[in-house]
């Protein structure tokens, strides 16, 4: 009996000691938790802001980058709490995102805008497209609004109201090419260029795609505000502690290493900063 007691106080002991490492190494992967500032992104912009991961790093702060496939996801995941900030969207995406949804989220700070495009590996001129040429464009409401923006700018469409950014295919006034739009998500355009005749495209997603050389659009928009610039989003209740989140734009935005980044990613005269 003395031995049982003695081997149950053993195992007892086991099972405390087993339970106090395990609440010590649960409480520094806490602390080491909140000493990271995670955010979620597109894979399309991973490099440059790698650099700006990489130089963090280097000053003390330690940034993980999240990457997801779509452009739903981040908004969720966020709101959800899990991430502390996404970088994958502009403005107008993220207006309409939060009028859908309802989740209470807002800008912190603005990164890199590009210029997009209208690209073709059938033909070398607008005037080639034959009627009934099909076209792919984003099917999201703010995405398809700024391409079909470029196709009025490519005198391929006109729209009922020319400023509207916001517009859709049933906006479209006149069509004398008869152009048959195939709907895809923005990511995708990329892909879908080689199924169609004339693709809207972001030249990030397609030096990623490796689908077609970014500089060889048919047209790029002459947008050059900052509308589209992509953003740094945030809880409405977010507290940048220690000023992390404010100290990794400031890196994002002001080192000569990620501009570098984002010249051999987007191509030099095909980005420009949001911020200004």
């Amino acid at each position: 009996m003395a031995q049982t007691a003695k081997t149950k106080f053993i195992l007892i002991g086991v099972i405390v000691a087993a339970v106090i490492i395990g609440l010590v190494v649960w409480n520094q992967q806490q602390k080491s938790g909140s000493d990271e500032l995670v955010i979620g992104i597109s894979p399309s912009f991973a490099k440059p802001l790698q650099v700006a991961v990489n130089e963090a790093k280097q000053q003390g702060l330690n940034v993980k980058l999240v990457e997801f496939s779509d452009w739903n996801t981040p908004n969720i995941t966020l709101n959800h709490g899990d991430i502390d900030a996404n970088f994958f969207q502009h403005q107008p995406f993220l207006s309409n995102a939060l009028k859908e949804t309802g989740f209470k989220l807002k800008s912190f700070a603005a990164g890199a805008a590009t210029h997009v495009g209208l690209y073709s590996k059938k033909y070398k001129s607008f005037d080639q497209l034959p009627q009934n040429a099909t076209v792919a464009i984003p099917n999201d409401p703010v995405n398809q609004g700024r391409a079909l923006l470029l196709l009025q700018q490519a005198k391929l469409i006109t729209l009922k109201n020319p400023e509207n950014h916001l517009s859709n295919v049933s906006d479209i006034a006149s069509n004398p090419k008869n152009l048959q739009f195939v709907e895809v998500e923005g990511p995708q355009t990329a892909r879908a260029i080689d199924d169609v005749d004339l693709a809207f495209g972001y030249p990030h997603y397609l030096r990623l795609a490796k689908t077609a050389d970014p500089e060889s659009a048919l047209l790029f928009d002459e947008n050059t505000n900052n509308r589209y610039a992509i953003l740094f989003v945030v809880r409405e209740d977010y507290q940048d502690k220690d000023d992390k989140l404010k100290k990794f734009v400031s890196i994002y935005q002001n080192s000569a290493q990620v501009k570098q980044a984002l010249n051999e990613d987007f191509g030099a005269k095909l980005w420009f900063p949001g911020w200004k």
